[in-house]
C-alpha cells in the first residue's frame, strides 16, 4: 500500500507540473488563463497546503477557496507538492495508521487515517485538474493530458518503472 501511496503522491507532482506548464504556455502565447482555470487550481494548492497544516498541526497560509495568481500557483505548488511527497516517503507503518483529528473548512469535526489522506490528496487534485481541462476546452484552450497511465508511460520510457508479471 506504501508503494501505492508514493507513486500517486509522485504522479500528483508531475501532473501539477504538467498543468501548471500549459498554463504557463497559455500566458506565453499572450491569452488569458481563464479565471476558472486558476480558481480550480488555487483550490487543488490551497487543499495540498491545508492538510500539510492538518497533518503537521500547524495553521495553513491559505483559505479553501483562495484565487492564487498564476506566479502564485507556481510558488504554493513549489512549497506542498514536492512536501506531501516527502512526507510520504519518511512515512512508516505507524505514521500511515495515525489518526488526526481536525476542522473542516465548515467547521465540521473529523478524524482520518494518515494513509487515507495521503491518497486523498492526489484523488482530489485529479478531480480538479480535469475541471480545469475542460474549463480550457471550454474556452477554446487545448487541455494538458494529465492522465495517471501517461505518468506511467514516461516513466517507462524513461526507464525509470520496470514492467514485471
Amino acid at each position: 500500500m506504501h508503494n501505492t501511496i508514493e507513486k500517486l503522491a509522485a504522479y500528483n507532482v508531475w501532473a501539477n507540473n504538467t498543468l501548471l506548464r500549459r498554463l504557463d504556455e497559455i500566458e506565453a502565447a499572450g491569452q488569458e488563463v481563464p479565471a476558472a482555470c486558476l480558481r480550480l487550481f488555487s483550490h487543488v494548492l490551497n487543499a495540498q497546503a491545508i492538510w500539510i497544516g492538518r497533518l503537521t498541526a500547524t495553521k495553513s497560509p491559505v483559505k479553501v477557496w483562495q484565487e492564487h495568481t498564476l506566479a502564485q500557483c507556481h510558488q504554493l505548488h513549489e512549497q506542498t507538492s514536492e512536501r506531501l511527497l516527502q512526507m510520504i516517503h519518511a512515512a512508516d507503518e505507524t505514521e500511515l495508521n495515525r489518526l488526526i483529528s481536525y476542522t473542516n473548512s465548515a467547521g465540521e469535526s473529523y478524524v482520518s487515517q494518515v494513509a487515507d489522506i495521503f491518497t486523498h490528496v492526489p484523488v482530489h487534485a485529479n478531480y480538479h485538474r480535469a475541471q480545469v481541462a475542460l474549463r480550457l476546452r471550454e474556452n477554446g484552450l487545448e487541455p494538458i493530458n494529465t492522465d495517471f497511465i501517461t505518468y506511467c508511460r514516461e516513466l517507462t520510457a524513461a526507464g525509470k518503472l520496470t514492467v514485471s508479471l
